[in-house]
């Protein structure tokens, strides 16, 4: 990493601050997932448009929010109409990976990194994870509530962010972030505690399921640090990997008997609509993953999930007290509260570099 990043040409000569020209270094270095016609910090990503890092970051982060929010409502209806949820996110994995194919063969995507093993090994271990994490989220939702679920999840940004620190080269957070944190998993307890249905249990799935999704988000980030490949390529590798232990899972549980026989128009819309999305979720996470760190992007993992038990508290039949919803906004200023915390210069990643 640069010791002395240089400041933008349209800028003063002086240097910008430390943590800022340490997150631009690192987003530079990352840049190849930028669409083309895009600016960063500097360096021209194409021909057409200019945009400057914080923007871009704010477009990719709001994408992917955008994308997980939809892609949630959009699964609930897909499950509905065919109870197969193995099978539908295999359709969602294999359906991406085999769209990003076809739309570099037609020329939409103008490169594509073909599979390769020794790449191939870099990323198994994500697939894994990435299916381990499914399956168990899926278990923890089985043996306990949502609100229990709910304070394990908003507790993984402060082991995350520790992470962050050993592993992956950043600072820790500051005091001000620390608190963000802290308040973002006193806020998700205060919302679960006043809920009539809370009820404590399940604690070994959940307590599975934290392990796996502290290690996928941070051995994510570190693909991304790592694995220099254009985000595209990430977007296919991952997803084409993760979908075949799907196709054992899937023939397991005889899902595929369930599509044959129940498949219906609305459901096949369902499952198309899924697949769209998901391909453009993977984009936007994986290009948000290179742009943030893994707590940050944690963090607004958790702030969709925030949304979502919104939504649910305004349009069904789940209403959440006064002090519910209180907590919740709470929990939303703490997640606009939190700071990022800048890249260590002293130090390299310290988990094994991929080529």
């Amino acid at each position: 990493m640069s010791q002395n990043p240089r400041s933008h040409p349209s800028t003063t000569s002086r240097s910008p601050p430390r943590d800022e020209a340490a997150d631009a270094s690192e987003f530079k270095r990352n840049r190849n997932f930028a669409p083309s016609g895009t600016r960063t910090q500097g360096a021209v990503v194409g021909k057409k448009a200019s945009l400057p890092v914080a923007q871009f970051s704010s477009f990719i982060v709001g994408g992917y929010m955008l994308c997980s929010a939809t892609l949630l409502v959009v699964n609930k209806f897909a499950v509905y109409h065919l109870p197969a949820p193995s099978f539908i996110l295999f359709a969602q994995l294999s359906g991406t990976a085999l769209g990003v194919k076809v739309a570099h063969g037609v020329g939409a995507i103008e490169k594509l990194h073909p599979i390769r093993l020794d790449v191939a090994r870099a990323f198994a271990p994500a697939a894994l994870i990435f299916v381990a994490t499914i399956l168990l989220n899926m278990k923890s939702l089985e043996n306990a509530n949502v609100e229990t679920f709910m304070v394990f999840r908003f507790s993984t940004p402060l082991t995350i962010s520790i992470a962050d620190f050993f592993f992956l080269g950043r600072q820790l957070p500051s005091p001000r972030s620390w608190a963000s944190l802290v308040a973002l998993l006193l806020g998700a307890l205060g919302y679960a505690t006043t809920d009539a249905a809370f009820e404590v249990r399940g604690y070994l799935f959940c307590a599975a399921w934290y392990l796996v999704f502290c290690l996928d988000q941070v051995y994510l980030k570190h693909i991304c640090n790592t694995v220099k490949l254009d985000n595209w390529s990430k977007v296919y590798y991952s997803n084409f990997l993760a979908a075949i232990p799907l196709v054992f899972i899937g023939a397991g549980t005889s899902e595929f008997e369930v599509v044959t026989e129940q498949m219906t128009a609305a459901g096949l819309a369902a499952l198309l609509l899924s697949v769209a999305l998901g391909a453009a979720m993977s984009y936007f996470a994986w290009a948000a993953r290179s742009t943030i760190s893994a707590t940050s992007f944690t963090i607004v993992g958790n702030t969709c999930k925030i949304l979502t038990i919104a939504i649910n508290v305004f349009l069904w039949d789940k209403h959440a007290s006064v002090t519910g919803i209180m907590c919740l906004l709470a929990c939303l200023a703490a997640a606009f509260f939190y700071k990022q915390a800048p890249p260590r210069m002293d130090v390299r990643h310290t988990l094994p570099q991929h080529h």
